[in-house]
């Protein structure tokens, strides 16, 4: 690139940064370049001063929700929870759980009392029945400059070239003329991740190559299926200045990690959030996954809802304090992790979210009722030469079928090794299935998920 190039690429991301996005987001009714700012400010700030911040920003939200939202002024009272009363965020815990039956139970009762502009979004629905629910402005800025603030810990800014790699049919189906525009001046590329043949991910290559980005952002599968398809094509894609790839919305595999870095000559930031529950944790440069503290708490709880230890894993339960008008509060992930403290070399008293096992249906369990993520059997799949691509689906204790895209013939042997190498995992009485397919569709998100139990377990403690 040259000099010239780069100052313009330079100036046009001061441009979009300090002034284009900033006008967006207030014609939008958003307070995100506010909130960052703050944001950059509190990250700095000690463990007992972000602790006490949260404490009295939790009994805030709280009695403003128990005053507004009908749902929850009913459940405080049956409980006999006083909001007001509420002195450290561990008080918490005497507020039920939410859960996503929950919330389609009584979708209009948690809507606050006078509340307007409420937009309806719906989760992806890879691991189950699709969640309708709603947010408010208050809630997307927020979300919005979090996941701004994250990025510029990376050296990289709102305006630098972007190329998305994303499945959500709320993104692809938006795609009207308005926000092509704003695509542009962003200078932000969303590539669909559920569409990832063969012809359209050499398309997709050429367009990164055209494109230069700075930074890439997607699925941790589809950017490494698209490294993948890189390798096989033999394009050389780790000389376009890319800077970081952030991932998100799946479980990051150090494989896949260790592909996308090599393949297109970045770094790998992995990231933790939902469309429901939020912008909760982000990778630094320095390793530490730092949690949105500001904005939520997170706690990890056992199979019975009950609190586990720091350095244990459990449930990840979300409140996230800027939903006011629809309240998430203790709201199950269906995740499993691990929290740590705040102490990343990088000085942030931001907690840490030390460790993401997964979603609770990425686990298996074994004939004997062992519980194992599906790494185990993952394993025993992946290195197996003769295999382009994969998925296991355990369909009960007895039975796993495994969707096998073979890079030839799927023979006896490759056969075989996969089924003894589950058996010896899950037991040896169990019925082990492969199937020869000719494509692994991706979820209706466009995740590509290695392991799928139809299962019901119980990890978190």
């Amino acid at each position: 690139m040259t000099a010239a190039r780069a100052g313009l690429r330079d100036f046009w991301r001061a441009a979009v940064s300090s002034a284009i996005f900033p006008l967006h987001e207030r014609l939008k009714g958003h307070r995100s370049v506010a909130w960052r700012r703050d944001l950059e400010r509190s990250q700095w700030w000690s463990p007992e001063a972000l602790g006490a911040h949260r404490a009295r920003r939790l009994r805030e939200f709280l009695v403003r929700v128990q005053r507004t939202v009908p749902y929850y002024r009913a459940l405080f009272e049956e409980i006999g929870f006083q909001a007001k009363d509420l002195c450290d965020v561990g008080d918490l815990r005497h507020v039920p759980l939410l859960d996503k039956p929950t919330i389609r139970a009584n979708l209009e009762a948690l809507k606050a009392e006078g509340s307007k502009r409420l937009t309806v979004f719906n989760t992806g629905g890879s691991s189950g029945e699709p969640l309708t629910f709603y947010l408010s402005r208050e809630r997307v800025s927020h979300d919005v400059a979090a996941k701004w603030r994250a990025t510029r810990w990376w050296g990289v800014d709102i305006g630098d070239p972007e190329v998305v790699l994303w499945g959500s049919p709320i993104e692809l189906g938006a795609q009207d003329r308005l926000k092509a525009i704003r695509d542009r001046l962003l200078r932000s590329k969303l590539l669909p991740a559920f569409a990832m043949s063969e012809s359209n991910m050499s398309r997709f290559l050429h367009d990164i190559r055209r494109i230069r980005p700075r930074m890439l952002f997607g699925y941790p599968s589809a950017l490494a299926l698209l490294a993948t398809g890189a390798e096989r094509l033999d394009m050389g894609m780790d000389d376009l200045g890319i800077r970081v790839a952030f991932v998100t919305g799946e479980r990051l595999y150090p494989e896949q990690k260790k592909r996308i870095a090599s393949v297109f000559g970045c770094r790998v930031a992995n990231g933790y959030g939902g469309r429901d529950a939020g912008f909760i944790a982000h990778e630094c440069p320095q390793g530490g996954m730092h949690l949105s503290a500001e904005d939520v708490v997170v706690e990890t709880v056992d199979a019975r809802g009950a609190p586990v230890p720091t350095g244990r894993p459990g449930e990840i339960v979300v409140t996230h304090m800027a939903t006011g008008e629809f309240p998430f509060i203790r709201y199950r992930t269906g995740d499993v992790g691990i929290l740590g403290v705040a102490d990343c070399p990088c000085g942030r008293g931001l907690p840490v979210l030390r460790e993401i096992h997964g979603r609770t249906t990425d686990f298996v369990v074994a004939a004997d009722g062992t519980i194992m993520h599906g790494l185990a059997l993952i394993y025993t799949v992946r290195a197996l030469p003769g295999v382009h691509m994969f998925k296991i689906v355990q369909e009960s204790r007895d039975l796993v079928r495994v969707l096998v895209v073979p890079t030839g013939d799927l023979t006896q042997d490759i056969a075989e090794t996969i089924r003894s190498g589950c058996r010896a995992r899950l037991g040896s009485q169990v019925d082990v299935r492969v199937e020869r397919v000719d494509a692994i569709p991706p979820e209706r998100s466009g995740k590509y998920r290695y392991v799928v139990s139809r299962i019901a377990t119980s990890v978190a403690g």
